[in-house]
């Protein structure tokens, strides 16, 4: 994949898409915590790694539309929320996802009348992932859909792996969407643990975790079924390549 722009970038929070409101991310990221272990017959630090993070800070335009910044960060929940950033709208563009507390909502009005509100999520109970976007963006399904093939993840592992669901509109009775995965494109299984949660209403999000030494064969897609007239939605994978433990 060759260099790109931050461009066509896509931010969801807790199943709202507030892509259009959110003006700049100052940090996007995580790993380990690390601590000081240096010896004193050191010439260098020593560190180690200890609990995972991760933190999305952003600044988010004024805006008191219904489903829009205001109304969805102002409220302040104490719950968790799923929160993804997209790096663009082709499948397979890297994708940031964390679970998230929300723990500021700070408006700033400058000299020259813009707001701008300043807002950061810090990862609760896991940290931060990067993975890949098994949609395009933000797709949309008006009847039970199955992809003929799926994203090309170059190859099998057997070390578990993540993914997360935003549920930005839905219009039916019920639609469940749920991971399958495959060894040559073409023939499609289902990935036990890789199941959302039944969807009733929008907007909603999910995180959803296989064992740690569970397999994701080299090809994976999402599928859909129920009943339902449009259903609009976002799934970010990862698929470890390293062992991790929660």
């Amino acid at each position: 994949m060759p260099k790109q722009s931050g461009l066509g970038q896509r931010f969801f929070v807790g199943g709202y898409d507030l892509s259009g409101d959110t003006g700049s991310a100052s940090r996007i990221g995580g790993g380990p915590a690390p601590s000081e272990i240096t010896g004193i017959d050191k010439f260098a630090y020593e560190r180690v790694g200890l609990l995972r993070t991760g933190s999305i800070e952003w600044s988010s335009w004024f805006n008191p539309d219904a489903a829009h910044a205001h109304p969805v960060l102002s409220a302040l929940p104490y719950a968790d929320v799923a929160t993804t950033w997209a790096t663009g709208t082709t499948q397979g563009n890297p994708a940031y996802s964390q679970v998230s507390k929300q723990i500021d909502y700070a408006p700033t009005r400058a000299a020259d009348a813009s707001m701008t509100i300043a807002v950061v999520g810090l990862s609760n109970g896991y940290g931060g992932e990067w993975g890949a976007q098994l949609t395009a963006g933000l797709r949309t399904d008006t009847t039970a859909t199955s992809p003929a093939t799926g994203l090309d993840m170059l190859a099998s592992t057997s070390l578990g792996g993540q993914a997360y669901l935003q549920v930005t509109a839905f219009t039916g009775t019920s639609a469940t969407i749920a991971i399958q995965d495959s060894a040559n494109n073409s023939a499609f299984t289902a990935v036990t643990g890789f199941g959302f949660t039944t969807v009733t209403t929008a907007p909603t999000s999910q995180r959803l975790q296989l064992g740690a030494t569970a397999t994701l064969r080299r090809y994976v897609r999402v599928v859909t079924t129920g009943t339902f007239s449009n259903l609009v939605f976002h799934v970010n994978i990862v698929k470890n390549q390293t062992t991790t433990s929660f």
